[in-house]
């Protein structure tokens, strides 16, 4: 006795059967699969996929390529997973996604499942982050659930990754050239039909050229139509309609009916038809693919920027160790010409570095000993040696590659929007065709040669491909501009966010100002050695005294003394005894505390050095954070765009002020501590407006925190980066400016990419359906529009 398999609905024997009773009532499946998959339906609340399906019958799913236990063990996990919060994450190169229909089709089963928390998959380079709860589910179950609806996942290894692109765009180069070539050939035979079909052509002819235009039809709609064939059988089973299968239901029926049309001698043959729409959809799949991997190629050079082995110094041996096994505190050594994989702290006396790959700034920049060295940067000059302080998934450079991936990978919220909408289009229009067909064949009694073909130029047109890339494509573009603009947008959705801002919150210290208080003016009274000033100042990291010191080696000051006491009193001045005596050096209010008489000086309003030596003044060095370049001009350009400035300062009144009328600020609050730039931040909010604020220091961090968008300037603290939205790497104001205009660019492209999709379908789908276009024109204009709107969002890049 033969028996269905309750999922596939093939026939086998009975005895070739295993069985299994399920909610009282026995199934019957063929493999594992088939029972695998018919489970996971059932728990993902989609068994009515079963009624969809009627008796159709089924491929059953494919084995695992890989077993999937692997994913569970301990050697797997330390490699690839990430603890976050007693969740767990991890990054998945999915295979066969290659459209955003794909995307949604996975992130929906996935998120049914119990235990997984967050999903987001990035279509540009088909990148999955996974967040799970391992108490309610494993890591195989996961991957099983994708292989299950027919992709396949790996771990995301940017080192494998240029292979895995170069395989994928293979398969669509030489699906594609298949597709070309069964198009050119075909269209000569076309040529002598149409030529035909004017001036007479024996019938025994006629059938000659169809059947050699059927053999042309065929590759090119199985093999190179075959990836919409499979998106479209994946989309319907799990009961979604995708732009898949628009394209290849409205192809099939095309080429069913030619058959028809060529046997029965009634009616013209579509085969040239069919054979282009597949052609030219492919064609832009495939110009689609390349556009996903040059979007990568950023991502890749930074990869290949990481060296692949660093020297360590144990003793007197140097062992030669990949970044990811050097430990915090060892020593490295670094040849000239090689880039530093870890940050660290210079040990050697000084050294010449080339940061130009981080900042932008094109000058080598001088270390000294204790200074921090960055990941990223290159060695100039001689070996030198450095503390290593980061682990490698800590230091910058790897910092700056995770931004930019997780910032590809997150989706705005209008490309959700967008998304939805294509999908709702997609039924809409299968609907829509079957109601064109209805009339047609029903209403006006066409025919039903005339009625099918008016049908499928109906369901060719309305493709929403356009639609679906209105979003991707922009934020795209928007993003990889950023990157060559020295600006890190941790996701993509921030690029919407920031074009709606109307209120720019800055800090003043490393903002505004370069942070790095400068010697401005000098009085002096005495002969005085002032390398003991020098001496004294180099004790000390504070601002102030980084300031003086760079000031007095400007003069020409060298040399060193030792001191026989020394003490520093914070927010005070430095103390130090040499043999001739006591020297001070401060702020006035030290001094006079130290008995030292001031002569009547009077403060200005800038921070002020004095130094007394012997229990005399001799001198008070006056400073200021001078402004950043381009500081007055940069703010303008962002109030020039609807962006209030209000500044936020720690400062006293006086200098809050001059600054703000320097840079025509006309609200700034000066005095303010962390608690109560949050409590502003979290003010302006509650009365709507959109907030960005931007600023660089720890005392920026809960601000930053409560905005909007948190901009964070490269120069700053990690707990500012940290906590932040966007990075601006070279920490220019212009590059803040160049933010607001690329977010308010990019907002705008895509706004005109959704317009010009939803004007281009309300135009030519009456067209279509009115008869006055063919299913080959129908072809052509799809694929015109979707790379409309790809040739729009490059438009992002001229500004």
């Amino acid at each position: 006795m033969k028996r269905l398999c309750d999922h596939c609905h093939l026939e086998y024997e009975e005895e070739a059967l295993f069985s299994e009773e399920i909610e009282g009532q026995k199934r019957y499946f063929c493999c594992k699969g088939c029972q695998g998959v018919y489970h996971l339906l059932r728990s993902s609340g989609l068994e009515n996929f079963y009624e969809k399906v009627g008796d159709r019958k089924l491929a059953p799913p494919k084995e695992n390529f890989l077993e999937s236990n692997r994913f569970d063990s301990e050697a797997f996990g330390r490699k690839y997973v990430k603890e976050e919060e007693g969740m767990r994450r991890i990054s998945l190169i999915l295979e066969g996604i290659h459209c955003a229909a794909c995307v949604w089709l996975n992130e929906k089963v996935l998120y049914q499942r119990e235990g997984v928390i967050e999903v987001s998959i990035n279509y540009t380079n088909n990148k999955a982050s996974i967040l799970w709860d391992p108490e309610r589910i494993k890591l195989s179950e996961i991957i099983d659930i994708i292989r299950s609806i027919g992709y396949d996942a790996y771990p995301y290894d940017p080192r494998l990754q240029e292979e895995r692109a170069n395989s994928e765009r293979r398969e669509y180069y030489t699906r594609m050239v298949v597709g070309i070539f069964c198009t050119m050939n075909i269209m000569w035979i076309a040529v002598a039909q149409y030529a035909g079909y004017f001036s007479g052509m024996d019938a025994t002819v006629r059938h000659i050229l169809n059947f050699a235009s059927f053999v042309l039809c065929t590759p090119a709609l199985f093999y190179s139509g075959w990836i919409f064939y499979r998106g479209a059988y994946f989309g319907l089973k799990h009961g979604f309609v995708t732009m898949d299968l628009l394209v290849a239901s409205g192809a099939t029926l095309a080429y069913l009916y030619s058959i028809y049309a060529a046997l029965s001698g009634i009616g013209e043959t579509y085969f040239e038809s069919v054979t282009m729409i597949i052609t030219f959809v492919l064609i832009g799949k495939f110009l689609e693919v390349k556009g996903k991997k040059s979007a990568v190629d950023a991502l890749d050079s930074l990869n290949s920027q990481i060296p692949e082995a660093v020297i360590v110094v144990r003793g007197e041996e140097r062992i030669s160790l990949a970044p990811e096994e050097v430990e915090i505190g060892e020593v490295v050594e670094i040849l000239p010409g090689e880039r530093l994989a870890l940050d660290g702290v210079l040990l050697s006396s000084k050294a010449l570095m080339d940061e130009s790959a981080l900042s932008g700034e094109s000058l080598p920049i001088q270390k000294s000993m204790g200074e921090t060295l960055l990941s990223g940067a290159i060695n100039l000059q001689y070996a030198v040696q450095y503390r290593v302080s980061k682990s490698l998934n800590d230091s910058l450079l790897s910092s700056i590659i995770r931004l930019i991936e997780d910032s590809l990978g997150k989706k705005p919220q209008i490309e959700k929007r967008a998304n939805e909408l294509s999908r709702r289009f997609s039924t809409t229009i299968l609907s829509l065709a079957l109601l064109t067909f209805a009339l047609w064949y029903g209403v006006i009694g066409a025919g039903f040669e005339r009625s099918l073909v008016v049908a499928i130029s109906v369901i060719v047109i309305a493709c929403p491909c356009a639609l679906a890339l209105a979003t991707p494509i922009a934020s795209l573009v928007g993003l990889t501009e950023s990157i060559k603009k020295k600006l890190l947008f941790k996701e993509a959705r921030f690029l919407e966010t920031m074009a709606k801002a109307n209120l720019l919150l800055v800090d003043k210290t490393g903002t505004l100002t370069l942070g790095h208080p400068q010697v401005v003016r000098e009085q002096q009274w005495g002969e005085m050695d002032r390398s003991i000033w020098l001496s004294l100042v180099q004790k000390s990291t504070h601002p102030v005294s980084v300031g003086v010191a760079s000031y007095l080696k400007t003069q020409g000051i060298m040399g060193i003394r030792e001191f026989l006491e020394f003490e520093q009193i914070d927010s005070k001045g430095l103390r130090g005894v040499l043999e001739e005596g006591e020297i001070l050096g401060g702020s006035l209010e030290f001094l006079r505390e130290h008995g030292v008489a001031l002569g009547g000086y009077e403060p200005s309003e800038r921070t002020l050095f004095a130094v007394a030596f012997q229990g005399t003044l001799r001198g008070v060095l006056e400073l200021e954070d001078p402004l950043k370049p381009h500081a007055k001009e940069a703010l303008e350009g962002i109030r020039a765009q609807g962006v209030e400035v209000v500044m936020l300062t720690g400062d006293h009144l006086a200098i809050a002020a001059k600054v703000a009328q320097t840079l025509e600020i006309s609200e700034f609050h000066a005095a303010m501590n962390p608690l109560e730039k949050a409590e502003f931040v979290e003010k302006m909010r509650q009365r709507g407006r959109v907030v960005v604020m931007a600023g660089d220091g720890i005392n920026d961090a809960l601000a930053l925190s409560k905005s909007d968008i948190a901009v964070a300037m490269g120069q700053g603290t990690d707990v500012a980066i940290a906590v932040s939205d966007v990075v601006v790497l070279d920490d220019s104001l212009l590059a803040l400016q160049e933010a607001f205009s690329l977010s308010h660019r990019t907002y705008r492209f895509i706004k005109q990419n959704i317009a010009l999709s939803l004007t281009y379908n309300a135009l030519t789908i009456p067209l279509a359906a009115m008869g006055y276009v063919i299913p080959l024109v129908a072809a052509a204009s799809m694929s015109f529009s979707s790379l409309l709107v790809v040739g729009n969002s490059l438009r992002i890049k001229k500004g």
